[in-house]
C-alpha cells in the first residue's frame, strides 16, 4: 500500500515563501506523475503543479514564475512557493498516479490521480 506524506506547510506574509516536499513509499509503478493541488473548503481541488517522472512539469497560470516543481530519484517532489499572495491560501496537497494517456494529457486534473496524502495548510496574510 502506497504512501504519501506531505510537510512544509505554514503561515507567512504575502510575499514569502515556503517550500513542500512530499515523500512517495510503497508504490510500483516506474513511470509516474506527481502533482500539488489546493482546496479551498467547498471547492474542487485545483492543480497547481504537476512533474512527470523524466521531469516534465507544468503549471496552473496563477503560479507561473512563482512556484516551481522539482523530483528527485527517491520519488519525493518539492514545491517551492515565491512571492505568495493570500490567494494562495488553501490546503496543498500531493498526488501520485501512473503515467497513462489520460494525465499526460491532463497532468492538473484531480480526476487522474489515484493516490493523495493528507494535505498541509497554507496560509498567506496580507
Amino acid at each position: 500500500q502506497g504512501q504519501l506524506q506531505e510537510s512544509g506547510g505554514g503561515s507567512v506574509q504575502a510575499g514569502g515563501t515556503l517550500r513542500l516536499s512530499c515523500a512517495a513509499s510503497g508504490f510500483p509503478f516506474h513511470t509516474y506523475y506527481m502533482a500539488w493541488f489546493r482546496q479551498d473548503p467547498g471547492k474542487d481541488h485545483q492543480g497547481v503543479a504537476s512533474i512527470s517522472s523524466d521531469g516534465s512539469a507544468t503549471y496552473e497560470d496563477s503560479v507561473k514564475g512563482r512556484f516551481s516543481i522539482s523530483i528527485d530519484n527517491a520519488k519525493k517532489t518539492y514545491l517551492q512557493m515565491n512571492n505568495l499572495k493570500p490567494e494562495d491560501t488553501a490546503m496543498y496537497y500531493c498526488a501520485t498516479t501512473p503515467a497513462d494517456a489520460n494525465v499526460r494529457r491532463f497532468p492538473l486534473d484531480w480526476y487522474f490521480y489515484e493516490n493523495w496524502g493528507q494535505g498541509t495548510q497554507v496560509t498567506v496574510s496580507s
